[in-house]
């Protein structure tokens, strides 16, 4: 058997950073960040508490890297030519892209909304979330200014808030949240031109 290349290691070390962080996710979710130890991380990604230090310095680091990829991860897909611009068709994607999202990721968004209403462990992340948002609702403001909206700011808002309102029903209960239909209906609001 021939030894292994650079690159096989770097694959072997994504790959075992990708477990424990999926296992990390599930645990913060189900358990909550403070009922969670390095070592039940570490027992359920089946390595050791030592091995887990190689890859995160801490708890906290784990969470914030567990958090800054599902982030960045919806992130990819708004404004996706990055011209700074919001389209409806870019909208529309984007929205498209967090409900299927929410349907594949429920482990992530459970956690996501465990983090907002736990103010001490939130601002672990605050600084980096604003970093990724502020963007964000810059973009959604002048999207909705461009539109014909006549309060673009208050839109934004609202528009914020109905995704993360539709995020939080539909974890609560996948099995009988009409998402299909919520998101047609978001997109006819917020995307189909104003008459």
């Amino acid at each position: 058997m021939s030894p292994k290349t650079d690159e096989q290691f770097e694959e072997i070390r994504e790959a075992r950073k990708e477990q424990i962080m999926n296992t990390g996710m599930e645990l913060f979710a189900n358990q909550g960040y403070h009922a969670t130890s390095i070592r039940q991380i570490a027992k359920a990604a089946e390595i050791s508490k030592g091995l887990m230090y190689n890859y995160f310095e801490s708890k906290e680091e784990l969470l914030k890297e567990i958090v800054l990829k599902g982030m960045q991860s919806l992130m990819q897909w708004f404004d996706p030519n990055h011209d700074g611009v919001l389209t409806g068709e870019e909208i529309t994607i984007w929205i498209e892209k967090i409900f299927e999202d929410l349907k594949n990721n429920t482990k992530f968004w459970k956690l996501y909304f465990a983090l907002f209403i736990q103010p001490e462990i939130f601002n672990l992340i605050a600084e980096k979330f604003a970093e990724i948002i502020q963007p964000v609702n810059d973009m959604l403001i002048k999207y909705f200014k461009n539109a014909g909206y006549e309060n673009p700011l208050m839109d934004a808002i609202l528009f914020s808030a109905i995704l993360d309102g539709v995020a939080f029903h539909y974890i609560l209960k996948p099995d009988y949240y009409p998402l299909e239909e919520v998101k047609k209906r978001l997109i006819q609001l917020y995307v189909t031109p104003k008459k």
